[in-house]
């Protein structure tokens, strides 16, 4: 049985209108691969705001060129309105579920990510995003100068993303529990 870990999609919304700019929000830590959204962004020349602190933030400052933008720590009360006004939201490292992914898409956006780990449960591709292959920035800048973000519904990634929410693993975890309590004491 899986249940997957409760996500606070309930303060993410779609927004009225959708920026150009490509957005990660991380740890900037090297196992996130944070590197590879900057060097694609970097090599295509398009917009990337990037969230978070750590101790790959000077690194990645080296890598980037003009039109990547280093944001700091985002608040939570931020993070929202910047994941619901982004063109797509980018996900290259490799986790076990990724939480980011589904806030996103509860923001109505869809995400470009790795196919591999936890985002093979949660980014369907053509309805709530895109995975691309290999973690090289040549997989993820072929992913980013293809992609349109017009092909997908905010509607339906939000739905989507719900099955996720706090609500969902509540319902999911008692029922799991009630369950195994009744064939216990049968």
């Amino acid at each position: 049985d899986l249940i997957y870990p409760p996500v606070d999609t309930a303060r993410f919304q779609p927004a009225g209108t959708v920026g150009d700019y490509f957005f990660v929000l991380s740890r900037l830590i090297p196992y996130m691969r944070i590197d590879l959204a900057v060097q694609a962004a970097t090599r295509l020349t398009l917009p990337l705001k990037v969230g978070g602190r750590g101790r790959d933030l000077e690194r990645l400052r080296a890598l980037a060129g003009p039109t990547v933008e280093f944001l700091g720590y985002v608040p939570d009360e931020d993070a929202p309105h910047l994941m619901a006004e982004s063109r797509a939201f980018l996900f290259p490292g490799l986790e076990d579920f990724g939480i980011t992914p589904v806030q996103a898409q509860a923001a109505g956006r869809p995400v470009i990510a790795f196919r591999g780990g936890g985002a093979l449960d949660t980014v369907i591709p053509g309805m709530g995003g895109v995975l691309f292959d290999e973690q090289t920035v040549d997989s993820l800048a072929a992913a980013m100068q293809t992609f349109d973000p017009s092909a997908y519904d905010p509607a339906a990634m939000r739905a989507h993303a719900l099955q996720f929410g706090s609500a969902a693993f509540a319902q999911q975890i008692t029922g799991y529990v009630e369950r195994a309590w009744a064939e216990r004491n049968g």
